[in-house]
């Protein structure tokens, strides 16, 4: 039997780093990779044969679980009937029809229309350069900690991955084209009215993630995206709302939608959406929506540019258009259930061996930060009344030395968690009793590995 061990030699000889995205190579928590070949609802089986549930779940698509049944049967039954037209297909105008539909449904107001890509990045590179192209201007802002993607713009302080990496940026990017990004801390308002005041007129968009998710969870702290919202509109520029993790996963209209629920919170739209994820249901699907006046100024309407030969694959907006009609209310409710009992079960032990932890949450969608809050600085507070971090800076010294302990331990047990402290927790539908009875029988061993890690 061919082993991980023998797959990663292997895969090192002939990848970069021997993984295709770097957080998979381990760097942060050492050791070697499992090679998966199966999933099974919430469990993923890699070649050596071990069994773990998953955590990660795709990095989020996969809201229903590992190989849904009804998903699976749809992508074959579209595979065996058209792969790749290279043109127009009735399943492309189903899935933008289902997206708008979700938003539509909390604010009519709030989209008209969406343009598909096939990833996250494409999905933000061409917002970036819609905005530019309505407003005229080149400048935009984004938060440090905050990923949109690796186009060459966006890539300053980009969270999880680099942060995990320690790089500040990437080499390759040349300095006029990261000079038109302005990088400001998450969650300070005072930072973003400061950099309007400075380049009044100048700035194109701010693009944000609904919710910081690349840095582990952040929270917005309440009213923050509305008042995005006003100071952008109030000064011509556009904000971008990236809701490529959050979207139709933290809720059926995203975090957004779930925002507009709390009157703390809501009362405000962004001028254009990036989704991902989850309306490809495990496959690369990614979109852009606006208001119509928004969207009409791309090809071939408008002037600005964007195409795509694999954009609308009928086989991955299928895979989409099955987890969305899937995904109801019940499926949120069993989500954020799942949520409640695994954060309560991860508070407990770490209460039980000393170590202060953080809950970082948006729904069901969630992460922990390590460290004594008070004395590290944090200025948030979590939802058991815990000090928490609300930006980079504070993330960043939290006691990050303690999870690679924690994290082979639970591998060791049977649980597939993030390979890095900086990237969220994910949960699915088929996180059922006994996934979650097994996740929970192998805390208290690992959060004891926590407390005996050293720097």
């Amino acid at each position: 039997m061919t082993t991980s061990t023998e797959w990663f030699d292997r895969a090192r000889a002939v990848i970069p780093g021997g993984v295709n995205s770097p957080v998979r190579a381990f760097g942060s928590v050492g050791g070697t990779p499992p090679f998966s070949v199966k999933g099974e609802g919430a469990w993923l089986i890699d070649v050596d044969g071990n069994r773990r549930v998953d955590f990660i779940c795709g990095w989020g698509p996969l809201l229903l679980g590992h190989s849904h049944p009804e998903v699976v049967d749809v992508v074959q039954q579209t595979a065996a009937d058209l792969m790749c037209p290279g043109g127009s297909t009735p399943g492309e105008v189903e899935l933008a029809e289902a997206v708008v539909a979700r938003l539509k449904a909390v604010n009519p107001d709030a989209i008209d229309e969406v343009r598909l890509v096939s990833t996250g990045t494409e999905a933000t590179m061409t917002a970036i350069r819609l905005a530019r192209g309505v407003t005229g201007r080149d400048l935009v802002i984004k938060f440090s900690g905050c990923y949109h993607g690796h186009s060459d713009g966006l890539l300053a302080a980009a969270g999880s991955g680099l942060a995990t990496l320690a790089l500040p940026g990437s080499a390759g990017v040349p300095e006029p084209i990261t000079s038109q990004t302005i990088v400001l801390p998450y969650n300070d308002l005072d930072a973003v009215r400061a950099a309007f005041n400075e380049y009044e007129g100048r700035i194109a968009s701010v693009i944000v993630e609904a919710s910081a998710a690349n840095m582990g969870v952040v929270p917005p702290l309440p009213g923050y995206n509305r008042a995005l919202a006003e100071i952008c509109h109030a000064d011509g520029a556009l904000l971008i709302c990236d809701e490529v993790l959050t979207g139709f996963r933290t809720g059926p209209a995203g975090w957004w939608g779930r925002e507009q629920e709390d009157p703390e919170r809501g009362n405000w739209t962004p001028d254009i959406f990036t989704f991902g994820k989850v309306i490809g249901g495990g496959m690369p699907v990614a979109g852009i929506g606006a208001r119509r006046e928004v969207m009409e100024h791309l090809a071939p309407n408008g002037p600005v540019y964007q195409g795509g030969t694999l954009s609308g694959n009928p086989v991955a907006v299928a895979a989409g258009i099955a987890t969305m009609r899937l995904a109801d209310d019940a499926v949120y409710a069993h989500l954020d259930a799942a949520a409640d009992r695994v954060i309560g079960a991860v508070k407990r032990e770490f209460d039980r061996v000393g170590v202060p932890v953080a809950v970082q949450r948006v729904r069901n969608l969630f992460s922990f930060a390590m460290g004594d809050g008070a004395a590290l600085g944090w200025s948030g507070v979590d939802e058991f009344g815990s000090p928490a971090p609300v930006n980079e800076d504070e993330v960043k010294r939290q006691e990050g030395w303690r999870y690679p302990a924690f994290f082979h331990a639970m591998l060791d047990a049977g649980v597939n968690l993030p390979p890095s402290v900086f990237e969220a927790w994910f949960l699915s539908s088929a996180h059922d009793d006994e996934a979650l009875s097994h996740f929970e029988a192998t805390l208290p061993a690992a959060a004891e590995a926590a407390a005996a890690a050293t720097a």
